[in-house]
């Protein structure tokens, strides 16, 4: 390492990465089981990781999250604004899942933080649960099993019936919606499904033009939609109303999406058949903390899973590979491709050994790029490739320049008050 490295008093030094930056001090801390495969390979390029089992309150991450360079969870952990603003060092957060909404994405950005996912790797394991247990709602699988626990011995045919030639209706055609579409489709079941912008089917599935349309032809109801503010309760007493008297309704997709007592009105009245749910409103934190409260509970031919969509060993491991391999590029090459907050730059590796790249966060305001390339220019910089990009009120910027302009360079950015972050990869 270059003897001046080791004298950087600014805090960004220590936020250095690559070979400018020793790897055994990149300190990362992974919470809530992320796959051993993810934490391989962040330990195999030689980072000092610490992988929990369980989620972190807010009062336990203000203190873990000081010394932190990367900051890894799942979907139970909340990292808030409170959270993000009290780290000084961190280069990326990663989300081991699909969903992002349990981070603050807003304050993460503004602190030059980016945020990765995996926003596709569990699609198969959440289309196959959500498979299975359409058969397990149309054959009372879990009103059986029930029984037989007690010591009862209840065969019987009626209520109970196959799939083939039942119309499944799909609510959000995205990439587990349209899974769900193809093995329901080799099952023999006709596939409908109603999505918010126009979708090619796959398959001979067909697309509906309304939702009441769908809810009214169909013998189950699927959603598979994400968590936004127009997704929110978007299922309802109207919405069961409009369903088929006997179809059958499941929910892996967002918790707030369906109206619990709504849905549970529907089935204690029979209007609904059955209903398999994987999330909910409100969710323990952790295994075992509490006790589990739904109005679903003792609800008729009900279904109920503690949001296990994607967890399996396949999809976990899949998950751990694809976020740890966005964490290396971002640590190692500033790369941000994959982030789901932040201007996506990702520029090529200059192999000549001759360049130091300059990362540079900044606010997007008029004036700032002139600003940073007057820098370059008056420190007889020689930009070899340059990429920005800007996302809202941010903008992030990758500078490969030569080796004997880099330092000079850093110190002029850090001290413009619109830059947020710098850091120098070599």
């Amino acid at each position: 390492m270059a003897p001046e490295l080791k004298r950087k008093r600014e805090p960004d030094a220590e936020e250095e990465a690559h070979t400018s930056f020793p790897k055994n001090k990149i300190k990362v801390l992974l919470l809530e089981g992320v796959s051993q495969k993810g934490i391989k390979m962040l330990k195999d390029d030689g980072f000092q990781v610490e992988a929990l089992k369980t989620a972190l309150t807010e009062a336990e991450l203000l203190e873990k999250v000081k010394d932190l360079h990367i900051l890894g969870l799942r979907s139970k952990t909340r990292v808030t604004r409170k959270v993000i603003e009290a780290s000084n060092r961190l280069l990326a957060i990663a989300c081991f899942c699909i969903g992002t909404d349990q981070v603050d994405l807003e304050a993460a950005r503004e602190k030059g933080i980016p945020v990765f996912n995996a926003p596709f790797a569990n699609t198969r394991s959440v289309a196959e649960l959500v498979i299975g247990n359409i058969i397990g709602l149309s054959r009372k699988i879990g009103e059986c099993t029930a029984a037989m626990h007690r010591g009862a011995w209840f065969k019987q045919a009626s209520g109970c019936y196959e799939i083939r030639g039942k119309t499944l209706g799909i609510v959000g055609y995205g990439h587990i919606g349209a899974q769900v579409s193809v093995l329901a489709e080799s099952m023999g079941m006709q596939v409908i499904y109603y999505d918010v912008i126009p979708k090619l089917p796959m398959g001979n599935a067909s697309q509906v033009a309304t939702l009441p349309e769908l809810l009214s032809k169909s013998d189950f109801v699927s959603l598979h939609v994400p968590k936004l503010p127009s997704t929110k309760d978007m299922f309802g007493k109207k919405e069961f109303a409009q369903m088929k008297p006997g179809a059958f309704f499941l929910n892996a997709s967002r918790g707030n999406v369906v109206v619990i007592p709504a849905l549970a009105e529907a089935l204690k009245s029979g209007h609904i058949r059955g209903a398999y749910v994987d999330v909910f409103p409100v969710e323990p934190g952790k295994n075992g903390e509490g006790e589990f409260e739904s109005e679903l509970r003792g609800c008729p031919n009900t279904l109920l899973t503690p949001h296990i969509g994607g967890s399996t060993e396949e999809a976990q491991e899949k998950i751990g590979e694809e976020v740890a391999a966005s964490l290396l590029k971002c640590v190692n090459e500033g790369s941000t491709q994959g982030s789901v907050n932040f201007p996506v730059v990702d520029m090529k590796v200059d192999p000549s050994g001759k360049t130091h790249r300059v990362l540079i966060i900044h606010e997007n305001k008029p004036g700032v790029m002139s600003a940073i390339n007057r820098i370059f220019h008056d420190s007889h910089a020689n930009i070899c490739q340059q990429f920005l990009n800007t996302l809202g009120d941010v903008g992030y910027v990758i500078v490969d320049t030569n080796v004997e302009a880099s330092m000079a360079v850093k110190k002029q950015l850090q001290a413009l008050d619109t830059v947020i972050k710098v850091r120098i990869l070599f």
